[in-house]
């Protein structure tokens, strides 16, 4: 299956075309950016078709990474994948940008026990535990909102900490960010496909909306 992998939910963006099989584990293609507020995406895009010798109407599986993370960026790939599925009735599948940072990191040969953390802003960050081992990347605690604070109590001897801003509260973390070649890997394992119209940012907090006042008619 050609796949293509937008993961842009960290300040190192990235696009990944792949041709995977079930033994396989490689992408034919990455193309990364870092830095700066916009995203060039299409650009990458192009880029990543091109040097993978891979046509557009190839493609047949687009794959996304829902963060949590960058919300705009994480809303610029589901809008290409929602127009891609739209246009060429392509498969869609998202994946958690953190569950991405958990098998690359596994993939690097990082073991043992693993807190995966993501900048949540308002003085909190986004938390999960892996088990990383030669096997396998284990989920120990889904992923949660939390204080600095309260990781570091949760440390026991051991631990690794990993992340795209890690170094942010924790001096002794491995910085370390999801990829859309590992997001491609995912992809080619995954039958959770969905219509691009359902997808949606991963946002722990609830969605708040501030009625506006009324209009004034000032005489």
């Amino acid at each position: 299956m050609k796949i293509l992998a937008l993961e842009f939910s960290s300040a190192k963006r990235s696009v990944a075309v792949a041709e995977v099989a079930v033994e396989s584990d490689s992408a034919n293609c990455e193309v990364m950016e870092e830095g700066g507020r916009e995203t060039k995406a299409f650009a990458m895009i192009e880029r990543a078709l091109s040097q993978a010798k891979i046509e557009r109407e190839q493609i047949e599986c687009v794959a996304v990474g829902l963060g949590p993370g960058s919300y705009n960026g994480i809303r610029v790939a589901i809008a290409i994948a929602q127009g891609w599925q739209l246009a060429t009735e392509v498969k869609v599948v998202g994946i958690s940008s953190v569950e991405c940072l958990a098998e690359e990191a596994q993939a690097k040969g990082i073991r043992g026990r693993a807190h995966v953390v993501v900048d949540a802003q308002r003085n909190e960050i986004y938390w999960a535990t892996y088990e990383l081992t030669n096997q396998e990347c284990r989920s120990l605690q889904p992923l949660r909102l939390a204080t600095p604070e309260t990781v570091r109590e949760d440390f026991t001897q051991g631990d690794l900490i990993l992340g795209p801003e890690v170094k942010k509260w924790f001096a002794e973390g491995r910085v370390l960010h999801p990829r859309g070649a590992r997001l491609a890997m995912m992809a080619g394992k995954s039958s959770s496909f969905i219509a691009a119209e359902k997808l949606e940012p991963i946002y722990l907090r609830e969605t708040t909306f501030i009625k506006a006042p009324k209009s004034r008619i000032v005489l």
